[in-house]
């Protein structure tokens, strides 16, 4: 299986914001995260993959054929998990996903079995006639999850699954997806690098409507090489620091020292530091932060 999307440009407010701007990328089966700010164009190119909306430019292909020739197969390849919860909180889950499995145009007998299997596979068969407004959040993503499941999907799209979780919650629903993702294109859309960083196949990153950098974790983190350091400098300092480097994190310490962690094409000068800064090997916070911290332009 195979999902291509060719040039693919969206325009609004007759031109003046381009939400995506000539993005050409291509999925075989496994996990990609697609990361990126708030308005750097992921849920537009998800309403589009999800045929909610439509291009101005370019073409969307499910192996080889433009998906608007093939409208009804496509959709039933599509599983899509959207980010905000519309869900009927007066509902069961049970009801919800016979509700959902009736829209997607799954017989009875089939829909049987496959609301009992999605059930089990995301942990909510105990609590399957439970009303879906006495859900915690994360339950209800579960729930979310598992209506997208339903079909038996080619392609599992999930808009920002874990938005407004606690960490608990944020990292069940990070082990969940990667378990579901045998077989599956699965494509997580999301701003908290920590929900793909350690799941995903390839990482995408999108900003102002562009591929910004792709990459698999590993070849998107050599990206920078020899220019992550971490040191260790006096509290007082620490203002101070992230005003001339761009700071990844820092770490309040013993005896009023902090570990500062920064970005920096050459070796930090401190003269305050109480060693010498020490080089790092990168991770993917760190490349986001240099990508999409507007702060960055001028620093050294």
């Amino acid at each position: 299986m195979r999902l291509e999307i060719v040039n693919i440009t969206k325009q609004y407010r007759r031109g003046r914001v381009r939400a995506l701007d000539s993005v050409s990328l291509c999925f075989t089966p496994g996990i990609y995260g697609l990361l990126g700010p708030n308005g750097a164009g992921k849920s537009t190119l998800m309403n589009i993959l999800t045929g909610g909306l439509r291009a101005d430019t370019g073409q969307v292909r499910w192996n080889g054929t433009e998906i608007q020739k093939i409208p009804l197969p496509y959709r039933k390849t599509l599983g899509y998990a959207p980010q905000h919860q519309g869900i009927y909180e007066e509902f069961t889950a049970n009801r919800f996903l016979w509700y959902l499995a009736a829209l997607k145009g799954i017989p009875k007998k089939e829909a049987a079995v496959e609301i009992e299997q999605v059930l089990q596979v995301v942990g909510l068969t105990a609590q399957q006639n439970r009303r879906l407004g006495t859900f915690s959040g994360g339950m209800k993503q579960r729930v979310l999850i598992a209506q997208a499941l339903l079909g038996d999907p080619q392609l599992l799209i999930l808009d920002e699954p874990t938005a407004g979780l606690d960490p608990q919650e944020r990292i069940h629903i990070r082990n969940f997806i990667s378990r579901i993702s045998t077989n599956r294109i699965v494509i997580l859309a999301t701003h908290v690098v920590q929900d793909v960083a350690g799941i995903a196949k390839e990482m995408i990153l999108l900003g102002n409507g562009k591929v910004r950098m792709q990459g698999t974790p590993d070849e998107i983190c050599s990206t920078l090489d020899g220019k992550v350091w971490e040191v260790r400098i006096p509290a007082r300092q620490a203002a101070a620091i992230s005003e001339q480097y761009l700071v990844s994190n820092l770490l309040e310490g013993r005896n009023g020292i902090v570990q500062a962690r920064l970005i920096s094409e050459t070796e930090p000068v401190l003269p305050d530091a109480t060693c010498p800064p020490v080089s790092v090997p990168a991770g993917i916070e760190d490349v986001y932060l240099s990508l999409f911290d507007h702060r960055r332009e001028g620093r050294r």
